[in-house]
């Protein structure tokens, strides 16, 4: 099997994984709903994000739409490179991280694009999956769900410590989906391993 097939392989498995890992906490609990999976340190918690990542948004009337076309544009560029990459001599691990980052990134335009429209609204409610009224919002103005907490360390910051003395903290704060952490980890691959991949003849 070519690196490319097993790649495209891959795709498919992580796309399936976090469609699905999605669609079932739309229709299985409410915003803001969470659930311990190991103690207090990792834990199902259903957030919702409007915007880029770590919930930052594009304050415009048409920020949602551009940030939609943007990534569907930044999509479509990394899918060129990928099939550009297969048809090089290049490691095999560069094309599984590239592909990694390609379905991380197709996995919350999905999102963005039809969850509007395709799910009701899980405000104090578990969403309905193709609702008679219609989704809660339009086409291309999705929010990307995220449910992947981890709070390893909860403590307060020392009293001297400049800006933050004696606030509270948790490491780690943001909550992430699947289709993130594929991003996370094919562009620590590269970052990581670039001399090896990209390394002149």
């Amino acid at each position: 099997m070519t690196p490319l097939k097993k790649s495209l392989i891959l795709i498919f498995v992580v796309l399936f994984i976090d469609q699905s890992v999605k669609i079932w906490i739309k229709t299985h609990m409410m915003l803001g709903q969470e659930f311990p999976v190991f103690g207090h340190w990792f834990i199902i918690h259903f957030v919702e994000n409007n915007g880029m990542a770590f919930g930052m948004e594009l304050d415009w009337k048409f920020g949602k739409i551009f940030l939609s076309v943007f990534r569907i544009f930044a999509v479509v560029l990394i899918g060129w490179y990928l099939v550009r990459l297969s048809r090089k001599n290049v490691n095999q691990w560069l094309l599984y991280s590239v592909a990694l980052v390609f379905v991380g990134a197709i996995g919350n335009i999905i999102d963005s694009v039809f969850y509007g429209v395709i799910f009701s609204d899980s405000y104090s409610q578990v969403a309905t999956l193709f609702p008679p009224e219609g989704g809660y919002s339009s086409f291309l103005h999705g929010k990307v769900v995220d449910m992947l907490y981890f709070p390893i360390i909860e403590g307060r910051y020392p009293d001297w410590f400049p800006f933050y003395s004696g606030e509270s903290f948790i490491f780690f704060r943001p909550v992430f989906n699947i289709a993130d952490s594929a991003i996370t980890i094919g562009i620590s691959i590269i970052l990581i391993f670039q001399k090896k991949f990209f390394k002149e003849n």
